[in-house]
């Protein structure tokens, strides 16, 4: 019988359930990419990663990463969640709490530090969008946005709007279909949208929609964050909640995701915590 090592982990969380998960298969080298597209559609998770030997000596491994339906270049929870279970298992040794992600993306700096795994996001690409478009965003949202948005390309290409406040973000009647409609005529992954909060725990929450890949609402996305602190970059808006900063994301869902974010210069680099849920096997054959 053959089979690989498997988890589950929970991202943006240190206690079970509260965060989103990411199937993490370990030691995947033999697997054949439609086999790891077959897996990702069983698994029926968001995102499903291998683990496998890197291609180059410059990294400690190498990620490949699969939602049900295709394959992504990068994606947030999905890096971090898999970074700590390699770590967990050992098949990762940082050196100075530092270590690298071969992807499609190009190589990943990471590093551990006070329990929270940390990634340099790869540089993002900037596109405006249509001022004829705005309508349809803001009717597809059904709320009228602060600023106009800005689509990032991180792997994953979200477009980014500024709704004004957390209260705002929590009571938008949504029209999936026309998030799906925008989506897709636009070659988008999805919207990611956000909100200043007053909460006394975070500085801003976040909810990211992604209908058109079969995800109506992602509990907490690490590249929809990432986008988030590249339209505040790019807008000037970075000293607006700091340079450093935490996100809360998820409880439409009954989650409560931290996604701890860093601007530093042009970098954007991206932390979280994890928590093991699920650990076995799965059988190929």
């Amino acid at each position: 019988m053959k089979s690989v090592l498997f988890k589950q982990v929970d991202v943006f969380t240190r206690v079970p359930f509260r965060g989103n998960p990411v199937a993490v298969v370990l030691q995947a080298d033999g697997l054949a990419a439609e086999e790891m597209q077959r897996i990702a559609a069983w698994t029926n998770l968001s995102e499903t990663t291998f683990v496998l030997p890197p291609r180059s000596s410059a990294a400690d491994y190498r990620l490949r990463i699969f939602t049900p339906r295709h394959e992504l270049p990068f994606a947030g929870h999905p890096t971090i969640g898999s970074a700590y279970a390699a770590l967990e298992a050992g098949l990762v040794k940082p050196k100075e709490g530092r270590f690298r992600q071969d992807c499609d993306a190009g190589l990943l700096e990471l590093s551990a530090e006070d329990g929270l795994v940390w990634v340099k996001a790869p540089p993002a690409k900037i596109t405006d969008v249509d001022a004829a478009r705005l309508a349809e965003l803001e009717a597809a949202l059904g709320c009228i946005l602060k600023a106009a948005p800005i689509a990032v390309n991180v792997g994953p290409i979200w477009l980014t709007a500024d709704v004004g406040s957390a209260d705002v973000l929590a009571r938008m009647p949504l029209d999936m279909p026309k998030i799906a409609a925008l989506s897709e005529s636009l070659s988008i992954t999805g919207i990611t949208a956000f909100g200043a909060a007053a909460d006394g725990q975070s500085a801003i929450h976040v909810r990211s929609f992604a209908p058109a890949h079969g995800i109506p609402e992602d509990p907490v996305c690490g590249s929809g964050n990432v986008s988030v602190a590249v339209y505040l970059r790019d807008s000037g808006q970075a000293s607006r909640f700091g340079r450093q900063y935490q996100a809360r994301q998820g409880m439409q869902l009954g989650r409560d995701g931290r996604v701890s974010v860093r601007i530093d210069g042009g970098d954007v680099y991206l932390g979280g915590g994890a928590v093991t849920c699920v650990e076995g096997s799965l059988r190929l054959d």
